[in-house]
């Protein structure tokens, strides 16, 4: 078995680190204060290929491997999580559900800007009433002639705001259950589509997220994702892509909470010694540092997995709740190291915490993945 990363893996998150230190973290607190959307960064973000980075390069992408996106995710997350949101969605919830799933014309027209960066893409599968209960959606797309007419209200939709396209989950048959849900690719700007004021949230608050209202908006036939009644598998199936990504954001996070509590306990002293001589941080610092090597370690296995054409879906619920609750853990000691510092906003490591909240929520929460993973042991 072997740990070592490949020498373009390495090299990528040698150059990935440099580039988030230089470029990312030094606007971190401002645009978390401002809710500023990242238009600059967002366009490096796809002239270096971070937009479709699993994607083929025949279609637009980096051709790179699910190892390599987990690792993108850490140092893009390591410096500003909110930047990694749009990042995130728009490679696995987006360009490789295309790319898996969508005919050669909707690749061409939709997978290639995506993947290129040129575009943005989100993600809408959530609605108010369905959360965790995913196969509870009320939207309706309605056959008319070539095409559908769509009716109802997403939420919780990140970057949907500032997105191009949309990839949306919505009932076309309300008697079949799961198997009436279909996947359906949704233009920006199209009569019918509204799209609601950006929420007030938290954390990771440079990614916009937002409601979208749909009042009989219609979609050609084209853009079907699948077949009929595929959506909801479809949804399940990126969602445990998504979720390695969730791992290497949340993992990025702790990872930043980590080296702030060395940095600081180094710096700070008290009693006439600096704080990291005593005990009771570097208990803290030690298992800070076991955790997160323990979720990095869970989080390239299912991306190696992934990549290996293997059953991955158990072990990147796996990878999420355990990165995710060692992120909360983490974020939560490095506010506590810094003490009263560490709750004032300037010092910017109570942000990591309010942004690695989040981690245990979207793309299924906590106990959700608990859920997969208890199913898998009992099947």
């Amino acid at each position: 078995m072997d740990f070592n990363l490949t020498e373009e893996q390495a090299l990528l998150q040698q150059n990935l680190r440099a580039f988030a230190a230089r470029e990312l973290a030094p606007g971190a607190i401002e645009r978390d204060e401002t809710k500023e959307w990242p238009a600059e960064i967002m366009r490096q973000l796809g002239e270096m290929g971070l937009m479709g980075i699993m994607v083929p390069q025949e279609w637009g992408g980096a051709g790179m491997d699910a190892v390599a996106y987990a690792i993108a995710m850490e140092e893009i997350a390591r410096a500003d999580a909110a930047i990694s949101v749009a990042m995130g969605v728009n490679n696995s919830l987006v360009c490789m559900l295309l790319h898996n799933f969508g005919t050669e014309a909707q690749k061409e027209k939709y997978l290639k800007p995506l993947a290129a960066g040129e575009k943005l893409g989100a993600f809408s599968l959530s609605e108010p009433q369905a959360g965790s209960d995913a196969s509870n959606l009320r939207c309706r797309a309605v056959r008319d002639g070539d095409g559908y007419r769509v009716t109802g209200t997403k939420n919780w939709v990140s970057s949907g705001l500032h997105s191009d396209y949309v990839i949306l989950m919505a009932v076309t048959d309300p008697e079949a259950g799961n198997h009436g849900i279909s996947c359906l690719i949704v233009e920006k700007g199209w009569d019918g589509l509204t799209v609601g004021k950006p929420e007030d949230k938290l954390g990771i608050r440079a990614s916009d997220t937002t409601e979208l209202y749909f009042d009989n908006m219609r979609v050609p036939a084209e853009n079907l994702v699948g077949n009929e009644g595929d959506g909801f598998k479809i949804a399940l199936t990126s969602l445990d892509s998504g979720r390695i990504g969730i791992a290497a954001q949340a993992l990025g996070i702790a990872e930043a909470a980590l080296r702030a509590s060395i940095a600081y306990a180094r710096e700070r002293k008290q009693f006439g010694q600096p704080i990291a001589s005593f005990q009771a941080v570097q208990f803290k610092l030690a298992d800070m540092a076991t955790e997160i090597e323990a979720a990095r370690l869970l989080t390239w296995r299912a991306a190696a997995t992934k990549d290996a054409g293997g059953n991955y879906a158990t072990q990147a619920a796996m990878a999420k709740l355990f990165a995710s609750d060692s992120a909360m853990r983490a974020t939560t000691q490095c506010v506590q190291i810094h003490g009263g510092y560490g709750y004032m906003r300037e010092t910017g490591v109570e942000r990591l915490m309010r942004d690695a909240k989040i981690t245990q929520i979207y793309e299924g929460t906590s106990e959700v993945q608990r859920m997969v993973i208890a199913r898998s042991l009992l099947q």
